[in-house]
């Protein structure tokens, strides 16, 4: 049914940003990040109005982060397929700063929707700068080498951060 995505899209343009600054298009970005969907079922996923849906995918497909992969006649309309078109979205170092609060918002509404949570944790630890980048290095190769399960299996949300706060 579906084009094959894109390995990689890199977020640097205003549009994208600006697409972006929603949590609803986050979580339609998540949802559409393993397999097409309707309108229809996007909005019942997602516990949230077709009209909703539509307008916020219009933004995100503006940004060229969503296309239309699929079209079918269905009851005299057109049902239309979305998904993202890219497996990975590249934040410049600038840009996961302006995206990390509505990327944390939106994933705060997916746990608030959540069946179950295996997983939430936060520490602060004190770490010499190479220990630092020897962690985020570690971390990004679990995530990227992470295998994908494929079509049926159930999907699961992964965020990962390593920041350092402002001292006291």
């Amino acid at each position: 049914m579906s084009d094959a995505m894109d390995a990689e899209l890199r977020i640097d343009a205003a549009e994208q940003f600006k697409a972006l600054g929603h949590p609803l298009r986050h979580r339609l970005l998540f949802a559409l990040g393993q397999e097409p969907a309707t309108i229809s079922q996007l909005a019942v996923a997602l516990n949230t109005r077709k009209g909703n849906v539509a307008h916020h995918l219009g933004v995100l497909r503006e940004a060229g982060m969503v296309r239309v992969v699929e079209t079918r006649q269905v009851r005299g309309g057109t049902e239309q397929y979305y998904q993202r078109t890219a497996r990975k979205l590249h934040f410049s170092p600038e840009g996961e700063k302006a995206a990390a609060g509505a990327i944390l918002q939106a994933v705060a509404a997916e746990l608030d929707h959540a069946p179950e949570t295996l997983l939430l944790s936060l520490r602060n630890v004190r770490l010499t700068a190479v220990q630092a980048e020897a962690l985020a290095d570690r971390l990004q190769s679990i995530i990227d080498e992470l295998p994908d399960a494929g079509p049926g299996e159930s999907r699961y949300g992964l965020l990962a951060t390593l920041y350092r706060p402002n001292q006291l």
